[in-house]
């Protein structure tokens, strides 16, 4: 039996559509579902942008499994357990997201499997990802990306716990359990770390960290110090995977029986293979600092802060010294503190992170930067002697003056430059109190000898204490009921009241007589 791919003839490849080849170079639309369905493996993903962007050529995806393990830097083993996710219906909703078709020549020898993408459905969710993305980041974090790419997209404020939530362990025994908060959080600093993604530290909403993924990377991952010769590392992805090439044939290591591909693979075979793999850490180097993005107006000496200023002092303390990285400043923090950036060295890290975190908390609810940093230069230079600049930055140079309205900066509206009518409004009532308060008359002195009476107070008189209220009569029994006339209820309603004398005769006797006189009402 022989299958066709769905092109008789081979045409050339055409140019992707602008919208997919946005700055950063060729991207692809991936279903959300591909991307947070705990039914799919973290490879699944990386295989699947890669086969997307192969087949938006004219003949779709012709590429051997070896070839997209090239491409993608795994064995081929991962990406044949990547494709059998894709391939077949998946556990949850059955769908098939990479439709394969095998090809066989006349002659009976195997070619290259067809494969292409399903499109998506009408208002289905999808995240747009960038191939090198895949080509450059290992599978679980291109998974972080992804997820971090949609929240950045649909404006989501995530943070660890609910990144963790959204990826899952796929082998070991926590199969099926999704990742903590520690393992999120540390997979966030090494994608932090690849250039692919920026933290703004505590610039979010509620104070959580602001995401920024990017279309390329912002530096070049280092490479390792020693790299094999290329050979070798074919040699050894060979030893590590059964050798199949993706033909017709079914096999129990889950691939085909070909052994030629298609020559319409836009990758040529000189290519070198070595170039396009991942740089990835062993963990014996330290992990190189990013540089911080500083105003070119503050000068090289205030890119990086010192967190240590007195070595020794930590020394005389017992305390070992401060060897982590530098504390470093978003951008829009240091634009706000330039009036004030000759002052900066003095600052202890802790007092300048409670000063960034501030600065931070407002520019998110909303106060541009331009007013922040107007608020302290004028404040600043209306102010003669600052023993601490920490403390008066904090309790006098950031926090607002004025009424309840956002926009009033003291007494003044900001975005119109006019006075504040609800400031002009208590003003006027405050001096009303203050006129009022001055022309009251004093108050009346109180009499002398007379303690003066106040709520709560017990009055002690020297007469003799009253006499003590007369017992209440035990309840009647039956027989004294029974023999009950009008007058004793009606006595008992007079000098004991209503409560009373329904325990003494009972609510039967008592009711017929409980009129509005007799209860008070």
């Amino acid at each position: 039996m022989t299958a066709r791919p769905p092109c008789d003839a081979h045409q050339e490849p055409q140019p992707a559509a602008p919208a997919a080849r946005a700055r950063g170079g060729l991207s692809v639309r991936i279903p959300l579902r591909l991307v947070a369905g705990a039914q799919y493996a973290d490879t699944a993903l990386s295989v699947y942008v890669k086969i997307a962007a192969l087949s938006q050529r004219s003949e779709g995806c012709t590429a051997r499994v070896d070839t997209l393990a090239a491409y993608l830097g795994m064995s081929k083993s991962q990406v044949e357990r990547g494709l059998a996710d894709l391939r077949n219906p998946d556990a949850v909703d059955g769908v098939v997201e990479v439709p394969t078709t095998r090809r066989t020549l006349p002659g009976g020898r195997g070619q290259s499997a067809h494969r292409t993408t399903r499109p998506l459905a009408p208002g289905e969710l999808w995240v747009r990802i960038p191939v090198r993305a895949a080509e450059a980041l290992s599978p679980r974090l291109l998974r972080l990306y992804a997820l971090l790419a949609y929240a950045t997209a649909r404006r989501f404020p995530v943070t660890c716990a609910e990144l963790g939530e959204q990826m899952f362990h796929h082998t070991g025994r926590r199969a099926g359990e999704h990742l903590g908060e520690r393992q999120a959080r540390r997979l966030v600093d090494e994608l932090e770390a690849t250039g692919w993604l920026t933290v703004h530290r505590r610039e979010g909403q509620h104070g959580r960290h602001a995401y920024e993924t990017h279309r390329r990377p912002l530096h070049p991952v280092p490479a390792p110090a020693t790299e094999a010769p290329a050979a070798e590392q074919l040699a050894l992805w060979g030893a590590q995977s059964p050798d199949i090439h993706d033909g017709s044939g079914a096999d129990l290591g889950d691939g085909s029986l070909a052994s030629k591909e298609d020559l319409q693979t836009d990758r040529p075979a000189s290519r070198d293979v070595v170039g396009i793999r991942r740089r990835r850490g062993t963990g014996s180097r330290p992990r190189a600092e990013l540089a911080s993005h500083v105003p070119p107006a503050f000068g090289p000496g205030h890119r990086v802060l010192r967190t240590d200023r007195t070595p020794g002092a930590s020394a005389a303390a017992g305390r070992a010294p401060y060897t982590g990285p530098a504390l470093q400043l978003s951008p829009r923090v240091w634009r706000v503190l330039e009036p004030l950036r000759h002052h900066l060295p003095e600052l202890r890290p802790f007092v300048l992170r409670k000063i960034a975190r501030e600065i931070g908390a407002q520019l998110g609810a909303g106060t541009g930067e331009e007013r922040v940093r107007e608020r302290l230069e004028h404040r600043y230079a209306r102010t003669d002697t600052i023993r601490d600049i920490g403390r008066w930055i904090l309790g006098a140079g950031l926090p607002r003056h004025g009424c309840g309205i956002a926009a009033c900066e003291s007494g003044t509206v900001w975005d119109a430059g006019q006075d504040c009518e609800l400031c002009a409004v208590n003003r006027q009532v405050a001096a009303a109190r203050r006129a009022a308060a001055q022309t009251a008359p004093p108050p009346a002195p109180a009499p002398v000898g007379k303690p003066p009476t106040s709520p709560g107070l017990l009055l002690v008189h020297d007469g003799p204490p009253p006499p003590p209220p007369a017992p209440l009569p035990p309840p009647a029994d039956a027989a004294r009921r029974a023999a009950a006339t009008a007058d004793d209820i009606t006595t008992a309603l007079a000098r004991h009241g209503p409560a009373d004398a329904i325990r003494i005769w009972g609510y039967l006797l008592v009711a017929p007589h409980l009129t509005p006189a007799a209860t008070g009402s």
